[in-house]
């Protein structure tokens, strides 16, 4: 296994519909094997294949002790919503907004054997599902905010404050990453309110 890079926005493969798994062999098993890794080692609720550059439809997950993954996943999610709740991304860092997120989702998929898998879930790990599977659709959680949010989130994605944000988080991570990706979500849990993320809650969501 191998601790991976992970990409951050501006990079184009954030913004790229990832392609459906049709390989089940080792290659597959090797790369969830080091999402997970990854994302364990960002105490990360969740990771995306394209936040570590491979555009393709699979996603790691850990919440509240549920953990595992899914591939080629299709997401049903219920008509009401769950309250507001901040969120963050490994591919955003140092930011985080409150989303609306539905209640409930049940997510079909397969596992790396290609073994059918249905997953349920509610409020936090709901969540998690439906902002991964968002990054599989080059869709990142900013896109979902609005008004004074969706402002406020632009002009920091956009400052220089920002870019200094994202030097420094890429390098500290660079300091972990292994050397075979040759050169990785949800967020950290721990976001100190709207707009600042210290990288432990939803902040460490891919």
């Amino acid at each position: 296994m191998a601790i991976l890079n992970i990409r951050i926005i501006g990079d184009p493969v954030l913004r790229t519909v990832a392609d459906p798994v049709t390989d089940f062999g080792p290659e597959l098993a090797k790369l969830i094997a080091d999402m997970t890794e990854t994302m364990e080692d960002v105490d990360g609720a969740g990771l995306a294949a394209p936040q570590i550059g491979v555009s393709q439809r699979v996603f790691t997950y850990r919440i509240d002790g549920v953990e595992g993954h899914i591939v080629n996943p299709v997401l049903e999610n219920s008509d009401d919503y769950q309250p507001d709740h901040v969120e963050g991304c490994l591919s955003i860092p140092g930011l985080g907004f409150p989303v609306r997120r539905f209640r409930s989702t049940r997510v079909t998929g397969v596992d790396m054997h290609g073994n059918p898998v249905t997953l349920e879930g509610e409020g936090m790990l709901a969540r998690c599902f439906q902002h991964e599977n968002d990054h599989l659709d080059g869709i990142l959680y900013t896109d979902r905010l609005e008004g004074e949010d969706r402002k406020a989130a632009l002009r920091s994605i956009r400052n220089a404050n920002y870019d200094a944000v994202t030097k420094r988080t890429t390098a500290k991570r660079a300091k972990t990453v292994g050397s075979s990706f040759g050169g990785a979500s949800f967020g950290g849990t721990g976001l100190n309110g709207p707009g600042q993320g210290s990288g432990s809650s939803f902040g460490n969501a891919g």
